[in-house]
């Protein structure tokens, strides 16, 4: 196709006797499309007749030349070789042009589909490296809580028990010193009372506020199912009194000498 293409021109040229018959064709069909013309001319209408009529005759005449078009075998417009020879390079050079663009074309589609691959390909690469990492994160946590044990259950529950006792003895000794500091245990109350001389009926074994409070607590936790304190000689009213009144502390709705730790939500 190059070779062709980049030929000695001199190649292309025609002969003068294969240039003398193309003029000589030329002119034989300049002169046929004369004598077409001239009939044409010559049968125009007239436009006194029928318009109708002029119009259906038209019609038949040139289907009658359609037919007699189609029945005649087609042939070449000239038989010398060098003729051919020339005409059919010109088209082989025509079509190489348009194959050449064609080919560009889907060069440049080609270039942009390997890109989109590419792009495409480096997508999946990174999907595929975080589907990896996640899968590995998934099974390491899988094999930690398959090597966590009952034991280490037990362990850790332990400590929080543990930590818990210890927060709940810190509150007892918070709630005593502030129950030592304001609230003072019966028997200072029995004590100023011997000194002022004035008798009293105090019991010496009387509870503090803090032992009482202690005791609820402890009831509470021991026996949650059963609460309930009874009062005995050992609570001193006025602290049981203040329990009810403040909402600390409840009666039994049946037994009037039991209370028990209001419930805190």
């Amino acid at each position: 196709m190059d070779e062709v293409k980049q030929g000695d021109p001199a190649l292309f040229e025609l002969s003068e006797a294969a240039q003398l018959e193309l003029v000589n064709q030329c002119e034989q069909q300049f002169a046929q499309l004369e004598k077409l013309q001239t009939e044409v001319i010559l049968r125009q209408p007239d436009h006194c007749e029928n318009t109708q009529e002029q119009s259906f005759n038209r019609l038949l005449a040139t289907e009658a030349e359609l037919k007699q078009w189609l029945t005649v075998e087609p042939r070449l417009l000239a038989e010398n070789a060098e003729v051919l020879l020339k005409a059919g390079k010109e088209e082989m050079l025509k079509l190489c042009s348009e194959l050449e663009m064609v080919l560009s074309c889907y060069e440049a589609k080609r270039d942009k589909l390997r890109e989109t691959k590419e792009l495409e390909q480096k997508w999946l690469e990174e999907k595929g490296q975080v589907l990896n990492a996640a899968t590995e994160h998934a099974q390491r946590l899988k094999e930690q809580s398959e090597k966590l044990s009952e034991h280490n259950i037990l362990m850790d529950t332990k400590e929080k028990i543990h930590k818990m006792k210890v927060y709940q003895g810190r509150l007892f000794e918070s709630l005593g010193d502030i129950l030592e500091k304001h609230v003072p245990p019966p028997c200072s109350h029995l004590n100023s009372n011997k000194k002022k001389n004035i008798p009293n009926d105090l019991n010496e074994d009387l509870l503090s506020l803090h032992e009482v409070l202690e005791l609820l607590m402890n009831k509470v936790l021991s026996t949650p199912h059963d609460p309930y304190v009874t009062i005995d000689s050992t609570f001193w009213p006025p602290y049981v009194e203040m329990l009810l009144r403040h909402g600390i502390a409840v009666r039994h709705q049946e037994d009037n000498f039991k209370i028990r730790l209001e419930t805190f939500f």
